[in-house]
């Protein structure tokens, strides 16, 4: 049976609506690792080094299709949950070209002041030549990636999350075998990993306007439209939350990289990489699940249904804190197989990466509440207060702690950061949900 964005959600409805999204956001998050495995272990830790020096400028540069993604999502949902379908489309459409022009605009600009960004991010002679190779190819699918990242949103939106699921897959898998071929078979090392995945963006972002460019059974279609200036500025300010959650963590894994190669070098930069690859599948989890929630959320709000609203909040928390449990208990125990399999072939960065990746692995008691509370009210169309969340947990917070921690417990001072942060940042969430209970009607 279809699951529809107006019925009324059960425990085992909900989460048969999300699961698609949890997955997406988790495939994704494998062939990311995927790629950081082959070339750790096929071309070494010099260039797996380089890729997380260079790869958060590149997530940054990206961060526009989080946004349209997220905000536009939450505006299309209202407006379908207003009755309002034409308008939603029309909306829909201007956001995809708007994406795409923004993502062609940014390949240029990223193209032409690469080599004096990799200069500021600290990159030695050995790191900068793989910095630019790995840089230069994907800058080439930025749009397509900018598209990628916002049909995650808009898929769920049209009630298609498990098309969403099947174009990540399929995207993933292209990741995947080209990483075989080209870095794992064919001596192309980081070039033939940034190839891969410039390869998995294309096929990201293609395939979704291909469905939505045709007649289909969703939601929404691509649509001939007028440029709507306020439309865009509502999706865009509904969505700082997530554009400034995206640019902050590009920024504080900057300053994280800056930090350990002034600490401990290299070697501190490529622990680091490891830590990111394996918690972001974690992380995903809840991603996937606040992506997949929001739209309902939204959709709800605009239609007026206050007591489906406040159901959604209380399962939400509950399906939030079992996971937090479930995945901080999971994390210790796939510690150090995972670490083996990233950086196994070097006895003293492995026992570095552990301890890393142990002491961070705290910090998913707490992640997931601070994620779902930005989204709740990104579909909410409050896009103020959740772009305060994201800036407080993914920026200040996060910028705080780990220029001062490393002053009082040095290295482990940086893995802790995040901890800190993400517990700061749950004070904030949790005044936000109280403080506003009444005005959406979900006290």
């Amino acid at each position: 049976m279809r699951i529809q964005l107006s019925d009324s959600f059960t425990y085992r409805k909900l989460l048969s609506f999300v699961l698609p999204s949890v997955g997406m956001m988790v495939f994704t998050s494998i062939y990311g690792v995927v790629d950081g495995l082959f070339v750790s272990n096929y071309a070494g830790k010099t260039p797996f080094a380089a890729v997380n020096l260079v790869y958060p400028v590149l997530m940054l540069l990206a961060a526009i299709g989080f946004m349209m993604g997220s905000g536009g999502s939450a505006l299309v949902a209202m407006t379908l949950g207003q009755g309002c379908r034409e308008r939603a489309n029309r909306i829909f459409s201007m956001l995809v070209v708007v994406t795409a022009a923004s993502g062609g605009a940014l390949t240029l600009l990223g193209e032409l002041f690469l080599p004096q960004i990799v200069v500021l991010l600290g990159a030695d002679e050995s790191l900068t030549p793989d910095c630019l190779t790995y840089g230069r190819i994907i800058l080439l699918s930025l749009p397509f990636f900018m598209l990628t990242n916002m049909f995650q949103t808009f898929l769920i939106t049209a009630e298609k999350p498990k098309l969403g699921l099947a174009v990540t897959v399929g995207a993933g898998m292209t990741n995947i075998v080209l990483d075989y071929l080209l870095v794992g078979v064919l001596p192309f090392g980081i070039a033939g990993a940034a190839w891969a995945t410039a390869a998995s963006q294309a096929v990201g972002g293609l395939l979704p306007v291909m469905y939505f460019a045709r007649k289909n059974d969703s939601l929404l279609r691509l649509t001939a439209f007028r440029f709507d200036g306020k439309a865009l500025w509502r999706a865009c300010t509904n969505g700082a939350s997530e554009l400034m959650t995206n640019i902050s963590l590009s920024l504080v894994n900057i300053l994280f990289n800056w930090q350990l190669m002034r600490l401990i070098g290299e070697d501190g930069v490529a622990a680091w990489g490891v830590v990111m690859y394996v918690s972001f599948i974690f992380i995903a989890i809840f991603l996937g699940y606040a992506i997949g929630v929001g739209p309902v959320i939204g959709f709800h709000y605009g239609a007026g249904h206050h007591d489906e609203l406040r159901s959604l909040l209380r399962k939400s928390l509950v399906i939030v804190s079992v996971t937090a449990l479930v995945l901080t208990v999971l994390s210790e125990a796939v510690n150090r197989p995972l670490t083996a399999v990233f950086v196994g072939y070097d006895a003293e960065l492995w026992a570095l990466t552990r301890r890393a990746f142990a002491i961070y692995s705290a910090s998913f008691l707490i992640c997931g509440f601070n994620i779902f509370g930005s989204a709740f009210f990104t579909a909410l169309g409050n896009g103020a207060v959740s772009a305060v969340i994201s800036f407080l947990r993914t920026l200040v917070f996060q910028v705080i702690t780990v220029l001062l921690l490393p002053i009082l417990w040095e290295l482990d001072g940086v893995w802790a950061a995040i901890v800190v942060a993400e517990g700061l940042a749950l004070v904030v969430t949790a005044g936000f949900l109280v403080r506003m209970k009444n005005r959406y009607h979900y006290g």
